[in-house]
């Protein structure tokens, strides 16, 4: 079993907000409002305040930057444990279940995925692809990766000269997570995201990992069946509350 209360604080020094605050053990992070890992309260512990008056203080937090205040509750550890209810009560309403997963690095290098310590132009041409959402919010990640703490590497995978797949790995100790899979929708269905994992697990492994993490929407069935398969398993879950529209 995997303690989310030790999982989560690595995973947030790795795709690091813009803006961080805290109210006791709740960690505030903002940013241009589109990644919700990078835009909402993470009660990881018990707030400095009574819960209501900490709920009422992240509202105001959020409205003072423009965004909308939203929650990320890891199921059966948010602190306290009512929080649920509570918001709620205020009429939030949860949204994008999403799985923590966590295996064993069993990366091998693969001489075609190129590995570098930022993200190149090619790089770049795949993450910004329309097909992956709107422009603003490719910008937002795109300024998260340059915040990636070292050691991380950038992975691209060129079929035929054409930027194709990419990943992102960054390594703490002896965790690595895996975030930013992805594939250009001209070269899915090839195996290559497959590649692009285990040569950034091999570079976590390189690197004094042993362990590896990441995050996936529960819907997103091929990517799980994806992470599976490489001997990923689901550790926790966790949701978004914000205000029912």
């Amino acid at each position: 079993m995997i303690d989310p209360m030790r999982l989560e604080p690595v995973a947030a020094r790795a795709w690091c907000a813009a803006e961080e605050a805290a109210l006791g053990g709740w960690r505030l992070h903002a940013s241009a409002g589109f990644s919700g890992r990078i835009n909402s309260c993470w009660p990881l512990g018990a707030p400095d305040r009574p819960a209501e008056a900490a709920i009422d203080a992240v509202e105001a937090w959020y409205a003072a930057r423009g965004l909308t205040p939203t929650f990320k509750l890891v199921e059966a550890a948010a602190e306290p444990a009512d929080l649920a209810s509570r918001l709620q009560a205020r009429g939030y309403a949860s949204r994008t279940e999403t799985l923590a997963m966590a295996g064993p690095l069993a990366g091998v290098a693969d001489p075609a995925v190129r590995l570098d310590d930022a993200p190149g132009a090619a790089f770049r041409a795949v993450f910004a692809d329309p097909d992956f959402g709107v422009a603003a919010d490719a910008a937002e990640r795109l300024a998260a990766l340059e915040r990636v703490p070292a050691p991380r590497a950038f992975a691209l995978l060129e079929v035929a000269g054409a930027p194709a797949a990419i990943g992102v790995c960054a390594v703490e100790a002896e965790w690595a997570g895996v975030f930013t899979m992805r594939t250009a929708p001209a070269f899915r269905r090839q195996g290559l995201a497959r590649r692009v994992f285990g040569a950034l697990c091999a570079f976590a492994q390189q690197a004094g990992a042993t362990r590896g993490y990441l995050q996936v929407e529960a819907d997103n069935a091929a990517a799980v069946a994806l992470y599976r398969g490489a001997g990923f398993e689901e550790a926790y879950r966790y949701h978004y509350w914000s205000p029912a529209s």
